[in-house]
């Protein structure tokens, strides 16, 4: 009897193993999952030598039978920087991959670099894909370019004066701490990639002291533009935001150029500006040009800034947004639209509407003088009949903007405002506005039209001899 027991009991085990064996050889056939062993492969040393780097990355099998997958392969192909092992077997596209269940297989990936080639883009990418019954499962691979200064997430706590020997790109974007002054010198280049952004809680001081032959200039990482029709697109990355604890900044002879990404949050702009109510100077302006933001060009809520020659055109939504009051002093600078969209070309207010039913208001102190505000090279367009430079204010708050010796398209007059000297919905004859040049025409009406003002050398450098022009540009 105790013989037929332990037979029944052998039996039974090596049903229960065999049946085990079984389940565990069976292929799952649909549905599933796979598992990387990192979430992302960031090529960090790249520039430890020149040639090639490689990382190991498992691809895990959690399920508890065996999977096939269809293909384990590199999304930019052959054209990709970087190149895989799967499992023993080299190709960026390998086909019918078997992983035991509860098992894994190595992909090993190498990135072939040379850091001094100018052609290769600031930041590599490409993404790891596995194909399991139809779904894809990814990764994100990660290298540095070119050799650069490269800031990834960084919180800058010191004052900090940056090189020119080579361009700094900055990665997830980066914050000048309260305490602490950033000092970007002229000829400076700063890449952004696209979801970035360059928080000021401290202070920041761009292109002090130099000309427009060393302008400092902000644009986005892409540096393929064969890709892109060798052109700039508006939102390559996320703009430059200053905080109400920031005071004192600088920008001078500086582009800021194909930004406005919304990704941080909030409303998209090239130059945000946070004040509070009696804060002193935050941001002067001098010489610098914003052009082809996906937003707004120069964004305040509540701020005092300054601004001589700022040139701000083709913006997705207003070139110049003054919301919930502030103080302002704008001299000879440009705000010029040549969309023709239903957007305003500047607002002018002393509250923010949080809704339909709220508004956040505060004083408002704007100056203008010997500013263009320009929209459509057309007088019969069909956008000339909307309001492009809007002021409103809600009774709560002070409102005082005036406008003198400027240059103004509208439809309607700014009732408003204060007004003197201006000239209105006239052609400014510009030498080619299609093609961003802005300076004047010798049948301009701007050519002396101007008061004097801070602004003492125009966007070219060239001193205002006698009657200033009106705008950023003296003819000479």
């Amino acid at each position: 009897m105790r013989v037929q027991n332990y037979l029944a009991l052998f039996l039974c085990t090596a049903i229960i193993a065999l049946s085990s064996a079984c389940k565990k050889d069976q292929l799952l056939s649909s549905g599933g999952e796979v598992r990387f062993s990192t979430d992302t492969l960031n090529f960090d040393t790249v520039f430890t030598s020149l040639g090639s780097f490689t990382l190991p990355v498992k691809i895990v099998n959690p399920q508890g039978q065996r999977i096939v997958l269809q293909s384990v392969r590199l999304n930019g192909g052959k054209a990709s920087y970087f190149h895989l092992n799967v499992n023993g077997i080299s190709g960026n596209n390998v086909s019918n991959v078997e992983i035991a269940a509860h098992d894994s297989i190595y992909v090993f990936a190498t990135v072939n670099i040379d850091p001094n080639n100018d052609t290769i883009p600031f930041v590599v990418e490409d993404k790891l894909i596995a194909t399991l019954n139809g779904n894809d499962y990814s990764i994100p691979l990660f290298a540095y370019g070119q050799n650069a200064y490269y800031l990834r997430d960084s919180v800058i706590q010191k004052n900090d004066v940056w090189k020119t020997d080579k361009p700094y790109v900055i990665l997830h974007s980066a914050l000048v701490d309260k305490g602490f002054t950033l000092t970007i010198p002229p000829r400076a280049r700063v890449y952004m990639h696209a979801d970035s952004r360059l928080y000021v809680r401290g202070q920041l001081l761009c292109g002090v002291g130099g000309s427009k032959k060393d302008t400092v200039i902000f644009q986005g990482d892409r540096l393929d533009r064969g890709y892109f029709g060798n052109k700039g697109y508006p939102g390559e990355w996320g703009g430059i935001y200053f905080d109400s604890s920031s005071i004192g900044n600088r920008i001078e002879n500086t582009r800021i150029i194909n930004c406005g990404n919304a990704s941080g949050g909030g409303l998209p702009f090239a130059i945000e500006v946070f004040g509070k109510p009696g804060s002193p100077n935050q941001l002067s302006l001098v010489n610098t040009i914003i052009d082809n933001s996906f937003g707004h060009g120069l964004l305040c809520f509540q701020a005092n800034v300054q601004a001589d020659n700022l040139l701000v055109t083709r913006c997705g939504a207003q070139a110049l947004a003054i919301l919930q009051g502030g103080n302002y002093q704008f001299n000879n600078c440009n705000f010029i639209d040549l969309s023709r969209s239903d957007e305003p070309l500047a607002a002018v207010l002393n509250y923010f509407a949080v809704d339909n039913t709220t508004s956040i208001v505060g004083s408002l102190n704007a100056q203008f003088a010997n500013c263009v505000f320009y929209f459509s090279p057309n007088p019969t367009d069909s956008s000339y009949d909307l309001d492009k430079v809007v002021c409103a204010k809600k009774d709560a708050a002070s409102y005082n903007a005036v406008f003198q010796n400027c240059m103004i398209e509208n439809k309607s007059t700014i009732a408003v405002a204060q007004q003197s000297n201006n000239i209105l919905n006239k052609h400014p004859y510009f030498e080619n506005e299609q093609k961003l040049n802005f300076r004047l025409r010798p049948q301009s009406p701007l050519i002396g039209a101007g008061i004097t003002t801070s602004a003492t050398k125009d966007l070219d450098d060239y001193f205002r001899m006698g009657a200033f022009d009106i705008g950023c540009y003296q003819f000479h």
